[in-house]
């Protein structure tokens, strides 16, 4: 059975556009972003925004819609056994319209894909596409725990960093 990715959620002039894969297991449980109780994305975007990392799902994604962050994954559409990118199957995959998204926000400045997954799928679509012209995308380390080759803070730092270029 395809896993579905949630809708995109964005305030009215977006600057940066998170993209994931696919939402996993617990994020689709929960019908939440990044919602595995270890991924670093709300540690690393309240300690970067200031709002409380333990608020409710709703406030905490006001906070990064009031600072024009807006998230989204590059798969519309994909099969999975469990949550691990590396089990999508490729020839299930389909991907969101995401240069029409971009098209639709001339505000957007960046795009963050956030992981490997999330960065070659991308890549593999949109490499060539004139609708992310004068928007940098940036890839970035992944936030879920499965990705452990790399610790916490330094993935924080490097995600600040990447804000600090955009907010």
């Amino acid at each position: 059975m395809p896993i579905q990715s949630f809708a995109a959620e964005q305030g009215s002039a977006p600057k940066i556009l998170v993209l994931g894969s696919i939402p996993g297991i617990a994020s689709l449980n929960a019908q939440q972003y990044y919602a595995h109780p270890r991924n670093a994305f709300w540690l690393i975007m309240s300690s970067y925004f200031g709002f409380d990392v333990d608020a409710p799902y709703l406030q905490r994604l006001e906070s990064l819609l009031g600072n024009n962050v807006a998230l989204w994954d590059v798969l519309g559409q994909a099969e999975r056994k469990g949550s691990l990118d590396s089990a999508i199957v490729s020839s299930s995959q389909v991907v969101n319209s995401i240069d029409k998204f971009a098209q639709a926000y001339p505000s957007l400045k960046a795009i963050f894909l956030n992981g490997g997954k999330a960065t070659t799928s991308f890549k593999k679509v949109f490499s060539s596409s004139s609708a992310f012209d004068g928007i940098e995308v940036v890839s970035l380390p992944s936030t879920s725990p499965a990705y452990a080759a790399m610790k916490p803070e330094i993935k924080m730092q490097i995600w600040h960093q990447a804000l600090s270029k955009f907010v």
